[in-house]
């Protein structure tokens, strides 16, 4: 029989395999979130470098009414984004899960993902203009031609589709597992179709809305690409006012605490998911 490992082995053999891990996530998450946080403490120099001293000033200017006003439209943006993926991904994960020939509907509402991101949102640009193709089958219609691009309603409506499939997934697994014969017992103890849709069908599908919902609503508050392209500069969002601030503004200690304000804010959501759902809601997320 082999000998007890000594201390120095046990280190050497979790050292291999769990330090190379350790490493990647302390240089490329830990250590760049805490360099972030730093800055988000240091006052912008007279060139836009980084210079003392500290201070509470950065998240004092988050208190301005401008940038409250875009916080409320990045907040608004995701949650009708979650709302719209809710009444679009629901009975489509149901009609997933039923489909005979769901691997080919399964792929055909990942094949997009195949395709450059920008391309998708340029295409939407293509469809929303005013002389773009919604608008002629509309004036075939008697209709328009109307302004959809550039609004705030092109930005949800590219977002929608944007992050519809990250709903769509996790809610067509948790229906995969559906045990169907709460439905059948419900029937057989008088139910009407609603109730019995509310009572046995609904409760078991929470898991799946829940890290639907959040894998929707944290990504669209935090989108700027898309508000680029079709808000034209009339719709900005907090991803958008970051970005600004660490390019052309180049007042990177701002940018950096609008950053630790999302992820503070990102990180509540993710703790009312886990006080919701508790541990196992977590590792289904994951």
């Amino acid at each position: 029989m082999n000998e007890a490992a000594t201390p120095l082995q046990r280190f050497f053999r979790v050292l291999v395999t769990v330090g190379p891990g350790a490493l990647w996530l302390f240089l490329f998450v830990l250590l760049p979130t805490l360099l972030v946080l730093l800055a988000s403490f240091l006052t912008r120099g007279p060139y836009g470098e980084l210079t003392l001293p500290l201070g509470l000033h950065n998240y004092a200017r988050l208190l301005n009414p401008l940038y409250l006003e875009v916080f409320a439209n990045s907040l608004l943006l995701g949650l009708l984004t979650t709302l719209l993926s809710l009444l679009l991904g629901y009975p489509l994960a149901f009609y997933l899960a039923r489909h005979p020939r769901r691997d080919l509907l399964l792929f055909l509402l990942l094949l997009p993902f195949l395709t450059n991101f920008l391309i998708r949102v340029y295409t939407w640009l293509v469809l929303l203009q005013r002389e773009g193709l919604l608008n002629a089958l509309l004036g075939a219609l008697g209709l328009g031609p109307f302004s959809f691009y550039p609004s705030f309603f092109a930005v949800l409506l590219a977002t929608v589709y944007t992050f519809l499939p990250f709903f769509v997934l996790p809610l067509y697994a948790a229906v995969e597992r559906l045990d169907w014969q709460l439905l059948e017992a419900a029937y057989d103890l008088g139910a009407r179709p609603v109730q019995a849709f509310f009572q046995a069908v609904l409760p078991q599908t929470y898991p799946g809305l829940f890290a639907g919902s959040v894998l929707v609503f944290i990504p669209a508050m935090g989108t700027f690409v898309v508000a680029d392209l079709l808000g034209a500069g009339r719709v900005v969002l907090i991803g958008n006012l970051i970005q600004q601030q660490f390019g052309v503004t180049r007042d990177w200690a701002f940018g950096a605490a609008l950053s630790v304000f999302l992820m503070a804010f990102v990180l509540l959501a993710l703790y009312l998911y886990a006080r919701l759902q508790g541990e196992r809601g977590l590792q289904d997320l994951v």
